[in-house]
């Protein structure tokens, strides 16, 4: 059995056998420039020394003889076999030519000292160049990568960034000096069969000239030197044909090594550092191993491994793999981090740390590591809430005042190890505060891998707070609550009871569902990719958080219905258009008023409230449901805690004469309703359905004006008359008006004013 060959594709690995391989390749090297060396010292002796001359090629055919090329592989080719004998066929040749000196001695300065010097000198040479720069580089990278890895995470992104970086260049560096020294160990390796025989050759042909009683024996060796050159022409055409083939791929793999790996047993391997603890007062150390994975057989094993201390292999440890998980960087002081559990090994989990983050990805990929919730964080939910409900549930700005940070990670720290977790009592300790409680569990819920209501889902949450009746956001949030994980569900249930508890007492401490909803939308819920899309859904994420506090006990302890259909989608059918009604005075007065519309009537004022999502314009009924109607006078009616009413069409006559006083009454009922009524710190446009965008669930707190606003078409519509607008889904109008005309806006769309059917479009 030959030399191992070299395959480019070890370079990205660097494993221990990989580096065997190299040493056995350098040793047969070193061999063959000692020989070398040895074939120039002894064809020196044969021109110096005439008297032992005949001593000197005796010895010169004995080195000869002896010595045998190792070739790459598992086989040797003809020509290879041929240029193996050549040595032994010189070296019986010589045994006839010792008398021959004279004339050696003149052509063998040029013929094989010159060539084998320049051989040994240039090629030689030049790999033991390679060698030291390739072992200073792997000193140089592998300490720069230790450092890298002993780097805080606490440091600022911008300095992790950049070493993450810097360690990236040093990487490729390395691996491209790797790639290229290893060409040119397997290109000499090649290169010396023929750049060393054919001095030798040109050696005994100088024999066969100068000569004279070696003529016979030249004829009778000619024979074979033909053979022999055209081995050597066949090995030298071999090795240009494939070199070019050798080059390909080693650009190949320079591009993407992942690509060109070789097929072995192991579904992974690769080096990692291993966290050894020791003895408390000497902490932990972290050691490098080359670690194999099958998964098959779940069978892992790890071997240390340190080039720098001469590449010495290490006892390795085999062990059956049971389960992996990801370790957060708020648990341990190293990025890339993973736990892995061992069936038969005493001492478990195994925190190991992997090169980066996607190599850590790979591994946990192909050990199965998981992400998921477990006991502890159940644990730690369930802790911090039963602290708050006993000592701070009634603190202003709860959840809202955020803890000192240092002493909420410490918190944390201790809350997610399990055997401090135990011990802490957080509702007795007055170590704690509740600010720091409370930060630490929404730190917690924050750190998670994926939020608590899924990657998966959250698009399909958003929607319905977009869109919909009250009802319908409800059922449709209910609906998707069910297909959460069982753990996800079972977290977010006690989550929210909870908050619904908080609620409860927002008298005291100020902590009202929609307060509730902006602290906790981004934590529970996030999007996969950070766009400008997603930033621009934060709110609609804190009306789903409203929804599930105001609903919790129909969300969480009913099933949905079962022929609810699949969550809201925005490609619903297009409501009927609204009757248009005459604009003549006569018919317009025999229909209650509501004072915006008299408003906008006498003065166009476009910066009062509209009216509530749950009360249509127009409507007696379900006005006065809220208060009683004031009564006609010629002073002005004085304004009601919710609304202002005008009962008969005849009012219109005393309005029209008194518009100044229907204002400042209207004006004082909004100043009085902005400061009585507590409004949420996240507004949602109005869904497709409805003409005014409200709260989440349709409380009543005040909706936002939307008199020259903005406004999207969510269904196309065709004109009946020449005063509607004809659009199609996603026109947007411009200076959106409420109009005379019940049910219409107005709105201008490229420089055109007319009406449209207002639940046909969604404010912007």
């Amino acid at each position: 059995m030959g030399l191992q060959p070299l395959e480019f594709s070890d370079c990205y690995l660097d494993s221990p056998w990989f580096r065997e391989r190299i040493r056995a390749h350098e040793a047969e090297l070193e061999k063959t420039n000692k020989f070398i060396k040895e074939l120039l010292k002894d064809g020196k002796n044969l021109i110096a020394a005439t008297k032992n001359l005949s001593a000197a090629q005796r010895k010169f055919a004995h080195s000869l003889r002896d010595f045998k090329f190792e070739f790459i592989g598992d086989a040797e080719t003809d020509d290879e076999r041929c240029i193996d004998a050549s040595l032994r066929e010189f070296s019986n040749f010589l045994k006839n030519l010792e008398e021959q000196r004279e004339i050696l001695a003149l052509s063998v300065t040029e013929t094989l000292i010159k060539p084998l010097e320049k051989f040994r000198k240039e090629q030689l040479g030049a790999v033991k160049e390679e060698k030291k720069k390739f072992d200073k580089e792997t000193e140089k990278n592998y300490s720069f990568l230790e450092k890298h890895l002993n780097l805080s995470a606490r440091k600022k992104e911008p300095q992790l960034l950049e070493a993450d970086y810097q360690v990236e260049q040093n990487r490729k560096h390395f691996y491209e000096l790797s790639l290229e020294y290893v060409c040119k160990l397997q290109e000499i390796q090649e290169r010396k069969k023929f750049e060393c025989v054919e001095p030798v050759l040109s050696f005994f042909q100088g024999i066969f000239t100068f000569y004279h009683q070696g003529y016979e024996l030249a004829k009778d060796f000619n024979h074979y030197k033909m053979a022999l050159q055209i081995n050597i022409q066949n090995t030298r055409n071999r090795f240009e044909g494939t070199r070019s083939e050798v080059e390909e791929l080693m650009n190949k793999i320079r591009r993407n090594p992942q690509e060109h790996k070789r097929a072995n047993q192991f579904t992974i391997e690769g080096y990692l550092y291993v966290q050894e603890k020791r003895p408390a007062p000497f902490g932990s150390s972290w050691v490098k191993h080359y670690c194999m994975y099958r998964k098959e057989t779940k069978k892992f094993t790890m071997i240390p491994f340190e080039h720098r201390s001469g590449g010495k292999i290490g006892d390795g440890d085999v062990f059956l793999l049971t389960c992996c998980t990801k370790r957060n960087v708020d648990t341990i002081d190293r990025r890339f981090c993973f736990d892995i559990e061992a069936a038969d090994r005493s001492v478990t989990p195994v925190t190991m740390q992997a090169f980066s983050e996607e190599d850590r990805k790979l591994w946990m990929e192909v050990l199965d590591g998981k992400e998921t919730l477990d006991k502890i964080g159940f644990t730690i939910l369930r802790k911090c809430i039963s602290a708050v409900e006993t000592r701070g549930i009634n603190d202003q700005g709860l959840y809202r005042v955020v803890g000192v940070s240092s002493k909420v990670q410490r918190l944390l720290s201790l809350l997610i190890d399990a055997k401090t977790c135990s011990e802490i009592d957080l509702e007795n300790s007055v170590d704690w505060e509740v600010k720091t409680i409370t930060s630490a569990m929404k730190q917690y819920l924050r750190s998670l891998p994926e939020p608590l209501m899924t990657y998966e889902l959250h698009r399909e949450f958003i929607i319905p707070a977009k869109s919909g009746s009250p009802e319908s956001r409800v059922n449709a949030i209910h609906f998707l609550v069910h297909k959460l994980p069982e753990k996800n569900k079972e977290m977010l249930d006690i989550l929210v009871k909870h908050l619904a508890n908080v609620a409860d007492h927002a008298k005291k401490n100020l902590m009202t569902v929609a307060n509730l909803g902006v602290v906790f939308g981004p934590t529970l819920m996030r999007p996969q990719e950070e766009t400008v899309a997603a930033i621009m859904d934060l709110k609609f994420q804190n009306i789903v958080v409203e929804i599930l506090i105001e609903n919790h006990e129909k969300i969480f302890k009913t099933l949905p219905d079962a022929t609810f259909p699949e969550p809201i989608s925005m490609s619903i059918s297009p409501p009927n258009v609204p009757p248009r009604q005459s604009r003549r005075q006569g018919q317009r007065n025999k229909r209650p008023l509501a004072v915006y519309n008299l408003c906008l009537e006498l003065d166009d004022v476009d910066n009062h409230s509209p009216p509530r999502e749950d009360t249509p314009t127009g409507s007696m009924d379900s006005l006065s449901s809220h208060s009683p109607t004031p009564a006609v006078s010629s002073s002005p009616p004085e304004p009601d805690k919710n609304h202002l009413i005008l009962e008969s069409g005849d009012l219109v006559d005393w309005a029209a004469n008194h518009p100044s006083q229907i204002r400042s009454s209207m004006v004082s009922w909004l100043n009085t309703q902005s400061t009585t009524t507590p409004t949420s710190t996240t507004r949602t446009p109005a869904p497709s359905s409805f003409p005014f965008p409200t709260s989440a669930t349709g409380s009543d707190r005040p909706a936002e004006s939307v008199l020259n606003r903005r406004a999207r078409a969510v269904y196309p519509c065709e004109a009946e008359h020449s005063s509607e607008l004809s659009f199609q889904i996603g026109a947007v109008f411009e200076d959106v008006q409420l109009s005379r005309e019940p049910g219409w806006l107005e709105g201008t769309l490229n420089g055109r004013r007319g009406l449209i059917p207002q639940n046909y479009v969604q404010f912007l």
